[in-house]
């Protein structure tokens, strides 16, 4: 007798280069196929997409906007009956909390990218502005709510209200398959960051700690954002032109973290840093600042990099991290695979979904 698959859908607002666009294309592909039916549900078009999902079943709707895909997701899920939707972003998740009254077999699960209170501070979000009073707590309605960190998972129960019983935490996993470096001896220390150029990322704050570093530096930054300008006064007037190389994009970001001694992160907040994971995992030690959010689940003082909490220390580590620490990158890379290898956390997903389906 043939057992009934899971019907599931994510939904993503866009497959443009993100942490939540990667871990949701990766599920989607990935989960037991004996088990679960899944179906990708993208609102932008397909040329703007910036991952393989060839193994997945993707529809797109064409929209560039999400207020412009309302009608036609709800239509979408009326017909198909998915079992459980999931979305990652906090405006598509607020569409799926006022789904769920329309929808009642249907389980819609939110996936929190950030501890949004304080993310705010930083990017403030002008998506549904309209029935405030359900969008305000638009996560009591959502059937499971999946935080990606420790710090995430107490912020939603504490801040929330949200019952434990209804909180998962689940990890990111490493997606990418991670060749571990052999040991560099760079006359010139190479640093990295990869990320987008928004302000809760502290870009600057890192710049003004390399202008007191007392060594020969390059410093290479990966990513793009509205930073960008602002970012490049700031290299300007730090006469930094010629220690810097900025890269908007690439597809070779691992070789880059390869080549690297030291990965340096300025966040003031964190969703779950998968860059910083991914250095770690070819063997790049890592020093960021202490930051609400999945940073700290990542890094280990001493083992793969270390967290500051503030400059002054910041400097230090970056020092002691360079020069009197001896990183083996084997042992960097073990820190992060056992703990966040693909099968471990796509198990933990597997394992919630099926709970979720079983439950009334």
């Amino acid at each position: 007798m043939e057992t009934t698959k899971t019907k599931v859908c994510f939904v993503l607002p866009a497959l443009n280069a993100g942490g939540a666009q990667r871990i949701m294309s990766y599920l989607s592909q990935n989960m037991d196929k004996n088990k679960f039916d899944c179906t990708l549900l993208v609102i932008a078009k397909a040329e703007s997409t910036d991952f393989d999902v060839s193994h997945a079943k993707v529809h797109y709707f064409d929209k560039d906007r999400l207020l412009l895909v309302a009608r036609p997701l709800f239509l979408y899920l009326l017909k198909h009956k998915p079992d459980i939707v999931m979305g990652s972003i906090g405006h598509v998740n607020k569409l799926h909390a006022a789904y769920s009254f329309f929808l009642r077999k249907t389980k819609f699960i939110g996936r929190e990218a950030s501890i949004n209170s304080i993310m705010s501070q930083y990017n403030r979000s002008t998506h549904i502005t309209g029935f405030v009073w359900l969008f305000k707590n638009y996560r009591k309605v959502l059937k499971r709510i999946v935080c990606q960190s420790e710090q995430m998972a107490t912020y939603m129960h504490e801040d929330h209200g949200i019952p434990k019983k209804r909180i998962h935490l689940i990890n990111n996993p490493l997606t990418v398959e991670a060749k571990v470096k052999t040991p560099l001896n760079n006359k010139i220390k190479q640093l990295i960051t990869v990320g987008r150029l928004s302000p809760e990322k502290g870009h600057e704050r890192v710049l003004n700690i390399l202008s007191k570093l007392d060594t020969d530096w390059h410093y290479t930054i990966i990513g793009e954002g509205n930073q960008y300008e602002k970012l490049m006064e700031q290299i300007k007037a730090l006469h930094f032109e010629d220690k810097i190389t900025y890269i908007k994009y690439t597809s070779h970001v691992a070789q880059y973290l390869s080549e690297s001694d030291i990965f340096i992160q300025g966040s003031y907040v964190e969703g779950f840093p998968n860059a910083v994971m991914e250095s770690c995992a070819v063997g790049t030690p890592v020093v960021a600042f202490e930051a609400p959010g999945g940073t700290k689940d990542i890094i280990q003082n001493g083992i793969n990099g270390f967290i500051a909490k503030d400059e002054e220390e910041y400097l230090n580590y970056l020092n002691q991290a360079l020069y009197s620490k001896k990183w083996d990158p084997n042992s960097v890379s073990k820190s992060i695979t056992d703990k966040f290898e693909k099968k471990i956390i796509l198990k933990k997903y597997e394992d919630m979904f099926s709970d979720i389906a079983q439950s009334k």
